[in-house]
C-alpha cells in the first residue's frame, strides 16, 4: 500500500488517500512479437469500495482533482519499487492538471523518471477545449505520451481523437472479442488502423484474451497488445 504521508502533497489531500487504503497492481502492455514488454499500466486497487464506486464519489463530491494527483504520485511510487524501466502508463481525467505547486513537487521527487511516462485518457464527458489545452501543455513540458482509452466506446471516438490527437489510440474490448470470426468487426479495426496509421499513431488492441484474436490482430498489423492471454494484472 502507497505511504501516502511520505509524498509532497497537500496534508489534506494526503489524509483522504491514507483512509481509502489505495494499491496498484501492472499490466503489461506488449510490442507486436508479444514477448517485449513496451510499458505496464498501473490499475487502482482501493480495498474499501470498487474503482468505478470511488471514481463516482470523488466525481460526486466534486473532488476528481486529489484522485487524478493521487494516481501519478502513487502510481509512480509504486512503479518505482517494482523496479520496472519500460514506460509506465497511467489513468488520467482530460479535465484534471497539476497545479504549479504539483507539478514543481513532482519533478522534485520523480525528476529521473521524466519522460517515461504514458498518459491514458478516460472517457469523460465533461472536459472543455481549455481544460484540455491547459492538460496538453502539462503533458508536452513533461514530454509525456498520449494514450486514448477505450476507443470505441461512449465519449472515445473519433471526436476524441481530433480533439486530443494522442499517441496511442486504444481500441475498446468490444472491438476485439472474438475479432478473428467477425466480419463486421474485421472490416472495422481495418480501416481504424488506416486512419490511425496515416495520423501517425500506433494502435494497441486491450482485452486481448484468445491465441486466435493475438494472431489475427498482429496479422492486421496492430502495434502493441494487452489482455489476459498474455499476462494478468499483478
Amino acid at each position: 500500500m502507497i505511504a501516502y504521508e511520505k509524498l509532497p502533497l497537500d496534508n489534506e489531500v494526503k489524509a483522504v488517500l491514507e483512509g481509502l487504503e489505495i494499491e496498484y497492481v501492472f499490466q503489461p502492455i506488449f510490442y507486436k512479437d508479444c514477448v517485449r514488454i513496451y510499458a505496464y499500466e498501473a490499475l487502482m486497487r482501493p480495498k474499501k469500495m470498487t474503482v468505478g464506486q470511488l471514481i463516482d464519489e470523488f466525481a460526486r463530491d466534486e473532488k476528481l482533482h486529489i484522485l487524478e494527483v493521487a494516481t501519478f504520485f502513487g502510481a509512480t511510487q509504486a512503479y518505482i519499487e517494482r523496479g520496472y524501466q519500460e514506460y509506465l502508463c497511467i489513468n488520467s481525467f482530460p479535465s484534471e492538471s497539476f497545479t504549479e505547486n504539483e507539478a514543481e513537487a513532482f519533478d522534485t521527487y520523480f525528476g529521473n523518471q521524466k519522460g517515461k511516462r504514458i498518459i491514458e485518457i478516460l472517457e469523460y464527458p465533461k472536459v472543455s477545449l481549455r481544460e484540455w489545452v491547459r492538460k496538453s501543455e502539462m503533458v508536452q513540458n513533461k514530454h509525456w505520451k498520449v494514450s486514448l482509452d477505450d476507443f470505441g466506446m461512449g465519449e472515445n471516438n473519433m471526436n476524441a481523437v481530433y480533439l486530443y490527437t494522442p499517441d496511442i489510440v486504444k481500441l475498446d474490448r468490444s472491438l476485439i472479442c472474438g475479432i478473428d470470426n467477425d466480419a463486421r468487426k474485421q472490416e472495422n479495426v481495418r480501416t481504424y488502423l488506416e486512419s490511425f496509421h496515416e495520423r501517425g499513431m500506433q494502435v494497441l488492441a486491450e482485452g486481448v484474451e484468445t491465441r486466435e484474436e493475438c494472431d489475427f490482430l498482429r496479422s492486421l498489423g496492430v502495434d502493441l497488445f494487452q489482455g489476459y492471454y498474455l499476462a494478468m494484472p499483478a
